[in-house]
């Protein structure tokens, strides 16, 4: 699927993803939504993974928050460059580890409308204009919405197959 470059392609690209994303998970048992994916990945389930979607949805809407009021957000996170990101993902996982899938899928649903709705309050200019906000830097603000939404779950979808499908030949 193409990148979204209009608001109409982001919302219902986001939407979709999203949706797929859920579908899947639904579609296993209980135990195999529990189960442990193959050695060598940072997210050790689909709970893990679905909690790191979560997080980003939160560190996006802060960096929004931060960045409309004409500040300069902690990008990725305080302490965190992009190239310690592998290091801010274990610290995700290691705050959620202990909540229950559907907890997260609770908290993954609201963060995901409320990145929905950030995205509703904007026209196509304001996302897709590079440089518009000087905290987005030189691209824009539909970028780090398009990487924290519909890609971002199109990445999951896949590592959750990828995973599964290992589970699968290994038992």
């Amino acid at each position: 699927m193409p990148r979204p470059k209009s608001k109409p392609e982001l919302l219902e690209q986001s939407q979709q993803n999203f949706d797929k994303l859920n579908h899947y998970v639904d579609t296993f048992s209980p135990e195999e939504r529990e189960a442990e994916f193959p050695e060598g990945t940072l997210n050790r389930n689909i709970r893990d993974v679905l909690a790191h979607l979560h997080h980003w949805h939160l560190m996006l809407l802060d960096w929004y928050r931060v960045g409309m009021r004409g500040e300069k957000p902690d990008i990725p996170a305080k302490g965190y460059t992009w190239k310690t990101v592998p290091e801010l993902n274990r610290q995700v996982r290691e705050k959620s580890k202990d909540l229950a899938l559907d907890e997260v899928q609770q908290k993954l649903s609201q963060s995901h409308a409320d990145t929905q709705k950030t995205i509703e309050q904007h026209s196509n200019e304001e996302l897709f204009e590079k440089k518009r906000y000087k905290w987005t830097g030189s691209t824009s603000l539909g970028t780090y919405l398009i990487s924290a939404t519909s890609s971002h779950y199109d990445w999951a979808y896949k590592l959750i197959k990828r995973c599964k499908k290992q589970q699968a030949v290994h038992h």
